[in-house]
């Protein structure tokens, strides 16, 4: 599905603070953050916890933070569900559900809950704000004395209060407790005056409370290092500097969908990593072009059988049963095994093998009289290919491995990357030079060339 028009359009990107990093959360690895305090918090009615968050799969239960006593059922929790609702569990109290579901694997969510046991009435107990609107909640239980922050109790963040179960899978930046006061959004963000888009800004002033944190993920080692002053550092499992990412709230990088038909690889690494076993599997990005010049880079994983390339939007919109790029009329594979460019579900000799390890860059120039991709190994030219003349010429990146697995690096990527080569504008990590006038996939070069 293309980039999602709520956040961050491709034409709009709001001005003002900028985030650099989140952290990537897969589940398959068990990544967690946690913390006991060994300190009194400020209160043990009102916190409010704000954080940005970019989903990877949908549809299970994912637990992004938790506290639990141990003793009685009086654990604290705020979750994703399994219909993509989003749930928070008041230490006992019951579930406070919204009404709708967050299914855009392209998207920053704001989340923001802010609760307070003393207040009056459920409805102001607990308030879930998603992108600076209060959501209308389909089951409101409000919420008991607080477990989350509590002197003593394992505080987690990714997982469950067993920290066994219900693992995240998702990036996360902007991550912002405040231990005392129950907050609404503007203390996080603000809407852009010119775009009408919710966006971050500079929490660095606010009072947090004896246990309140800030994570912005900004020390590649020291990924839960608290910034807010407190010193409240959260120890880091199975989380290495490799999971910094700069894909954020302030500028969304492309990444491969979770919403894609049965052919649909399995993914992991924030969405960045696709593989198959047993059949033939593709991977749809979540960003279509149809204009501007973009580069990118695939890394081939173990027994590579595979194709990486483009399919034009209106084939895959009318095609559910795709096996591999390059089978539909506007479609250009370069296929792994022998070599050659697959156009129509017709193949012509192209350029080298490619095996594991190497890395395949892709040049897409869409701005030229002849539109065409270039495909690169390790970073020498396989030569130019002229793109297909029909369909809508909006074109999705289709890696689609076969017994195999291969690793997409829209810019952000998630593996080690010594290259060090960005686009001309300074974003992305490259292992080869970016060619002349290309860019990465993220908001901000598609709001200047896209």
């Amino acid at each position: 599905m293309p980039i999602n028009s709520f956040l961050y359009p491709a034409t709009q990107v709001p001005s003002g603070y900028e985030v650099a990093n989140s952290l990537r959360f897969d589940d398959g690895s068990s990544d967690y953050l946690t913390k006991s305090f060994g300190t009194t918090q400020t209160s043990t009615a009102k916190f409010t916890v704000s954080v940005w968050v970019k989903r990877c799969t949908l549809g299970t239960r994912q637990s992004i933070f938790a506290a639990y006593d141990g003793v009685s059922a009086g654990g604290d929790d705020l979750e994703f569900e399994t219909d993509d609702t989003l749930s928070y569990n008041g230490s006992g109290a019951g579930a406070n559900t919204t009404s709708a579901k967050f299914r855009d694997p392209s998207a920053w969510y704001h989340i923001v809950l802010a609760r307070d046991s003393s207040a009056s009435g459920a409805s102001n107990e607990v308030k879930i704000y998603v992108n600076g609107i209060l959501q209308s909640l389909s089951t409101n239980s409000g919420c008991n004395t607080s477990q989350f922050l509590k002197n003593g109790l394992n505080s987690r963040i990714g997982t469950n209060q067993g920290a066994s179960q219900y693992w995240v899978d998702m990036y996360m930046a902007e991550l912002c407790v405040i231990d005392g006061q129950q907050l609404d959004p503007t203390s996080f963000g603000e809407f852009d005056s010119d775009t009408g888009i919710w966006k971050p800004i500079d929490v660095s002033g606010l009072t947090f409370g004896n246990n309140g944190f800030y994570l912005d993920f900004e020390n590649s080692g020291s990924l839960g290092a608290d910034v807010s002053g407190n010193g409240n550092n959260f120890t880091v499992n199975n989380l290495t500097s490799i999971d910094q990412s700069i894909d954020t709230c302030t500028n969304n990088f492309c990444t491969l969908s979770s919403l894609n038909p049965t052919q649909q690889a399995t993914l992991s690494q924030g969405n960045l990593k696709a593989e198959s076993s047993s059949a033939y599997k593709i991977a749809l990005s979540t960003i279509a072009v149809s204009s501007g010049k973009w580069f990118l880079e695939h890394k081939i994983g173990s027994s590579p059988n595979l194709l990486v390339g483009v399919i034009d939007s209106q084939d895959y919109n009318s095609d559910n049963a795709i096996n591999f790029v390059g089978e539909n009329t506007n479609s250009v594979g370069y296929f792994s095994f022998n070599g050659k460019k697959y156009i129509a579900n017709a193949n012509s000799t192209y350029g080298a093998t490619y095996t594991e390890n190497d890395i395949i860059g892709l040049a897409l120039d869409l701005d030229s009289g002849t539109k065409t991709i270039t495909f690169y190994k390790n970073g020498a030219s396989q030569g130019s290919i002229n793109l297909p003349t029909a369909g809508s010429q909006e074109f999705y990146f289709l890696p689609s491995p076969y017994n195999g697995s291969i690793e997409m690096n829209f810019g952000s990527p998630p593996y080690s990357e010594t290259g060090g080569n960005s686009d001309a504008n300074g974003y992305g990590n490259f292992s080869m030079a970016v060619p002349s006038g290309h860019y990465c996939l993220c908001t901000k070069n598609l709001a200047e060339y896209g």
